[in-house]
């Protein structure tokens, strides 16, 4: 969560800052603030969205070269302008950011408050720098070995900046369990929680690792080493990213934006590795481990959210398609529950940003017990791409919509292709069942743009419902994930009440609520199981429930009983996740937009989640 911005150089910091703070809203929108020095420390914080602190910040000196910025999902505190960061330590000498918790922070502060020191905020963050401050003090130690002892004391997770106003001439960062990236310019460094604010700066970047603090200088002078003391070569990243990502390119939102690049990102999570002509699917993260992965006993999928959903198609088309048992497993439990995981297992993580705190938590359970560990995710780089044994990118480019979509039907691709590749090593599906699935995926994207098409009849059906309280979302087979991501962008974006289900299990409970108040959106495109939806649908229909169906072209039996319905191409019932959820991701758009509600940045939410 939290977005952390900082420059040195000989470019004007504020601009720098405020724009990158911009770029990292997605992260955290409750508060932001700025730390410069040109001749004094000045801090600027500010409750609301950047914008608000940039018209705070007028007075704010231009002539900077050194500063630090922060824009805070709230964790300890609530979002004011006393928590809001950056936080000073009780000398005024330092300054820092943080993302993350530090989890024996009371602890620490009680210790403090015995040497004298006092608190203004609610925040962890605070202690922090006041342990600095403190280690600093009474050792006489420059910033960044007060740094590296504060931090052998504290538990829990953090990427900080740290500003020494008697230091001016560098900076001081640190991470464990949340990312930090380190651009590297000409006689210049940009430091950030990701890529986005860097970019446009410079493409060269250096990750740093677990527990490793870096110092840079005004001199371009830059020396990593870890919290034990250990001095550590820098490895210099290129980054692959273009500024245009960044922007929204025309559309009202971000959300809107990435939700008609879907035929492009799936074409690209499939570009070199699907070739229909020939019937072939390669991975390349699959390749030099094959053996393990097609041998494993049982996979095991940890992942949070909108990952969590694929997940739980990727084990319909696990064990449909490639006969491997698999567990769908939240990461939060999962680190929790005291599992059993074996050496024969392989656990999939997956994760848009791969930076999600439970889940990375969860695979280090997994790594302890001797499991293979492949990573799923889409930010190139990322804490779960560089700790898994091995992986694949799902290529969907930058998300900035804090609700997933692109990264969800990219995630279904890329679980779509291992299934394929792990049936035809295991012979579990004909080569001809084989090649008809391969064919068939490679013109989705094709047919995702046609469901694009049916937008404005997707926008009249959401004009007849945006202000129902309640929502029920019902599929089956590989749909009933898709209903369960349904229901939950309704929930994140517009704020009404929803709840997804498998369509027989209406029955046991939820067909109480069913009333004509009371909209049902049903996934009605099984073939397997299509007389069944069509008897879920009549029995909503006889309650006064409102039928919304997602159906298959040419439908001429559900398409009747339904008060509306929207089309999508036929396909492969495996292949049918990437076109029915579409319609789902419109719908809880433009009922969003017209209940008012901010689609790109939804109350309480953020969009990496680096916290538990």
């Amino acid at each position: 969560m939290c977005g952390i911005v900082a420059y040195i150089g000989p470019q004007q910091a504020f601009p720098i800052l405020i724009k990158g703070l911009k770029r990292l809203e997605y992260r955290g929108y409750d508060s932001a603030g700025i730390a410069i020095f040109n001749g004094g420390l000045k801090v600027f914080k500010k409750k609301g969205k950047v914008q608000e602190l940039e018209a705070h910040a007028l007075e704010a000196s231009k002539e900077s070269t050194i500063g630090i910025g922060h824009t805070r999902w709230a964790t300890h505190g609530a979002p004011d302008d006393i928590n809001a960061h950056p936080h000073c330590s009780g000398n005024g000498r330092l300054t820092l950011v943080h993302n993350g918790i530090i989890e024996n922070y009371a602890l620490l502060k009680t210790a403090l408050e015995k040497e004298g020191h006092t608190f203004k905020s609610e925040t962890d963050t605070e202690v922090l720098v006041h342990l600095i401050e403190e280690i600093q003090k009474r050792d006489n130690l420059p910033v960044e070995e007060a740094v590296r002892i504060a931090l052998t004391r504290v538990v829990g997770a953090y990427a900080i900046v740290v500003m020494d106003s008697k230091e001016p001439d560098k900076l001081v960062a640190a991470r464990k369990a949340s990312p930090l990236v380190i651009g590297v310019g000409e006689d210049e460094f940009f430091l950030a929680s990701d890529a986005t604010p860097i970019i446009e700066h410079t493409r060269t970047v250096v990750y740093l690792n677990d527990e490793e603090i870096a110092v840079v200088r005004r001199s371009g002078d830059m020396k990593i080493k870890t919290i034990d003391n250990e001095v550590q070569a820098p490895f210099i990243h290129e980054l692959d990213m273009k500024i245009e990502m960044l922007e929204k390119g025309g559309f009202d939102y971000f959300m809107l934006k990435e939700i008609y690049e879907q035929p492009a990102t799936i074409a690209d999570c499939m570009r070199g590795r699907v070739n229909a002509a020939e019937g072939l699917i390669r991975l390349g993260g699959m390749e030099d481990h094959i053996n393990r992965i097609a041998q494993a006993k049982r996979f095991i999928v940890a992942a949070c959210g909108t990952s969590w959903h694929s997940g739980l198609i990727g084990e319909y088309l696990f064990e449909d398609l490639a006969r491997i048992p698999v567990e769908v497993e939240y990461a939060s439990e999962l680190r929790y529950r005291n599992p059993i995981i074996t050496e024969d297992d392989v656990v999939i993580a997956i994760s848009q940003s791969g930076e999600t705190a439970d889940t990375l938590a969860a695979l280090e359970l997994a790594k302890e017990k001797g499991a293979m560990i492949y990573g799923i995710v889409n930010v190139v780089g990322s804490s779960i791409a560089r700790i898994t044994d091995a992986g694949s990118y799902i290529h969907a480019g930058p998300e900035i919509g804090v609700a997933s979509t692109k990264a969800f039907t990219g995630q279904v691709t890329l679980l779509t292709m291992m299934a394929l590749i792990l049936a035809e090593k295991r012979g579990t599906i004909s080569k001809s069942y084989f090649r008809q699935l391969a064919s068939e995926l490679a013109i989705i994207p094709k047919k995702v743009q046609k469901v694009l098409e049916y937008d404005e009849q997707i926008k009249y059906i959401a004009s007849e419902i945006k202000d129902k309280p309640n929502a029920l979302y019902l599929g089956r087979g590989y749909n009933f994930p898709v209903a369960l991501e349904g229901a939950l962008k309704l929930k994140e974006i517009s704020y009404i009440h929803a709840e997804g289900y498998p369509a027989a299990e209406m029955k046991h409970g939820p067909i109480a609520l069913i009333d004509e108040q009371m909209p049902v959106i049903v996934i009605a495109t099984n073939k397997s199981a299509y007389d069944k939806i069509a008897s879920n649908i009549q029995e909503v229909k006889a309650r006064k429930g409102l039928v919304i169906a997602v159906i298959t072209e040419g439908d001429k039996v559900i398409s009747k009983m339904a008060d509306y319905t929207i089309e999508i191409p036929d396909t492969e019932e495996p292949l049918t996740p990437l076109l029915s959820v579409i319609p789902l991701q419109l719908l809880s758009y433009h009922i969003a937009v017209m209940r008012g509600c901010n689609v790109d940045q939804p109350r309480n939410l953020a969009k990496s989640v680096t916290v538990e």
